[in-house]
């Protein structure tokens, strides 16, 4: 069955405090070649049948209004993926 994938992530603007957690955490762990860490959300819609551009375009408007918080966060991804 194929799944739309919908990323969300904090407006470049929003302090990450878990991102700048993880990023504090990598050199220790080893990994040092990475100078900041922005952490965001996935969801995973599963479609039952075909994606057409009308199902699309409700995974968007999810995605803007139910998914995410348009005050804080961007959505900054909408795609199908096939299994």
């Amino acid at each position: 069955m194929p799944r739309i994938v919908v990323d969300v992530m904090l407006k470049p603007e929003i302090l990450d405090p878990q991102g700048k957690a993880i990023v504090g955490a990598l050199p220790r762990l080893g990994f040092t070649a990475f100078s900041a860490v922005r952490q965001g959300k996935r969801f995973e819609l599963t479609v039952d049948g075909e994606v057409t551009e009308e199902i699309l375009a409700q995974a968007r408007e999810a995605a803007e209004s139910m998914l995410s918080n348009p005050v804080i966060e961007d959505v900054v991804n909408v795609e199908v993926v096939a299994d």
